[in-house]
């Protein structure tokens, strides 16, 4: 299987007004991909990048996959971070040492780089939004655990054979960022998941669940503005809405960093 590079993965401009700089996170290739997990990842890589450009934001990139370690001071000096999604987290780093169902992608090395960029994220009190294996490591970047592979799992990906990304309706807690940035008490997402948040990390709350109890949201409550989404704003099919309030407010929350300084 051919590599994912940068120039496929991103093929969008930068408003020419742009006045903040984001460092995206990502795991660009994951160990065995196949075609289908390749494109994905190329797919959600533009739609995010591309809100970051719509909210008149600017990307610039940093693979953890990739045979060079990333940036961490370019990451550092970036006005915020987004960390997006993957392969599934090594469930040694959470202490799960049995077999885990339905394992892919698996890549300790980047894990470790993405923890490291994280707990120093954390330490800096930079503004940061991690979604789907972003949010997982930050569970886990906070001593946390995973649950490694969710059973019953219908409620958040689709069925083998199916498509991998379901509707989902998740309920907001009351008194989070989350629920007031959308004024609502639920929320659709686009889900496909199979592992997720299980006991929650120090200095984390819980922002959203699922009808079935899995956590769905976090953020820190001690730092400034950092979230963690279980679901896929970025999936093409997702609600444009919820991306463009999601997105948004992370932009607007750099931009806020930034007028204070």
């Amino acid at each position: 299987m051919t590599p994912l590079t940068w120039d496929e993965a991103v093929t969008t401009s930068a408003h020419p007004e742009a006045d903040v700089e984001i460092a995206v996170v990502v795991q660009l290739n994951t160990p065995g991909q196949s075609s289908f997990s390749r494109g994905l990842n190329r797919d959600l890589i533009q739609v995010a990048v591309a809100a970051l450009h719509d909210a008149g934001a600017r990307a610039s990139l940093h693979d953890v996959a990739d045979e060079t370690p990333p940036d961490s001071e370019a990451i550092r000096g970036a006005d915020g971070i987004l960390v997006l999604g993957g392969g599934d987290v090594d469930a040694t780093l959470y202490g799960h040492t049995d077999p885990v169902p339905n394992e892919y992608g698996k890549d300790r090395r980047a894990d470790d780089r993405e923890l490291e960029l994280i707990r120093t994220g954390i330490a800096d009190d930079a503004i940061m939004l991690h979604l789907c294996r972003g949010s997982q490591l930050l569970n886990v970047a906070c001593g946390g655990s995973l649950v490694p592979d969710l059973d019953p799992f219908e409620l958040h990906k689709g069925a083998p054979g199916d498509p991998l990304f379901v509707d989902e309706v998740v309920e907001l807690v009351e008194g989070s960022r989350l629920r007031e940035l959308y004024g609502s008490s639920s929320l659709t997402v686009r889900n496909g998941h199979h592992q997720a948040v299980d006991r929650v990390g120090a200095g984390l709350r819980v922002a959203a669940r699922a009808r079935d109890g899995i956590t769905e949201a976090t953020e820190r409550v001690e730092n400034t503005w950092i979230v963690g989404v279980q679901w896929h704003p970025e999936e093409l099919a997702a609600n444009r809405d919820d991306r463009r309030v999601l997105f948004g407010e992370f932009v607007r929350q750099v931009r806020a960093r930034v007028g204070a300084r």
